[in-house]
């Protein structure tokens, strides 16, 4: 815990650092105030160019209204029957549910159950042809989700289906990975396990040359939300 509070500190004082060195350049130049929603477009265009240069693909920057038709589309778009679901940070992921049951997938919930159970829910995650999820975070610099998993999103939702589709909310895309931890706070990072995905898995382990989906999905789809109302 205290090594992890120094790496939260040294974080934080490099960001200050660079702040105060150019505290005097910015008074003199007054810069113009950019609007709070072009600062997030922005972060989200970041975000949408790092994904694809890392292998992933974005779907979009879509209203909440347009998400649950454009997940029922690509899982018919990949051919899936099953499709691996995790309860939602913001997202209403259960009509994400209903509406994929009635274009007849078969859903797999994940919930929390007892350690006895937890071998047979991750097998029927790994067996599905998709998993969704919600990020906590997106980060623009480097294209990376963060998810921060719990009984009722494990971490199998990102790590076993062959392809995977993630959902984040537009204010939840960050600049960098420094802005997540300083979200998170050093108790929250220590308190909960956080996956960084950055594109689909890959190994080079195989005759050296580059393996899509040998230890995860070999695919990766990002949706941003941005609610109409903000």
């Amino acid at each position: 815990m205290a090594e992890l509070h120094k790496i939260i500190a040294s974080v934080k004082d490099a960001l200050g650092v660079g702040a105060r060195s150019n505290s005097h350049a910015a008074a003199a130049s007054a810069p113009v105030p950019v609007a709070q929603s072009a600062h997030r477009a922005a972060l989200a265009s970041t975000f949408a160019r790092e994904l694809e240069t890392v292998g992933g693909k974005f779907l979009g920057i879509l209203t909440p209204d347009e998400v649950t038709n454009r997940i029922v589309t690509l899982a018919g778009e990949i051919g899936a029957k099953t499709v691996a679901l995790g309860q939602g940070v913001v997202s209403d992921m259960d009509a994400i549910g209903e509406a994929l049951e009635r274009a007849d997938f078969r859903i797999v919930r994940t919930i929390p159950v007892a350690d006895t159970e937890r071998a047979a829910m991750r097998e029927r995650v790994a067996n599905a042809d998709i998993g969704i999820a919600e990020a906590d975070f997106a980060i623009a610099s480097t294209g990376t989700l963060a998810v921060v998993s719990n009984g009722d999103r494990p971490s199998s939702l990102t790590l076993l289906p062959p392809a995977s589709l993630v959902i984040v909310q537009i204010d939840r895309v960050m600049e960098n990975l420094a802005a997540v931890l300083a979200e998170l706070g050093p108790e929250g990072v220590a308190a909960n396990r956080l996956t960084l995905i950055t594109g689909p898995s890959r190994t080079a382990d195989i005759e050296k040359r580059i393996v899509l989906g040998v230890h995860g999905p070999k695919s990766i789809h990002v949706i941003v939300v941005w609610p109409r109302d903000d």
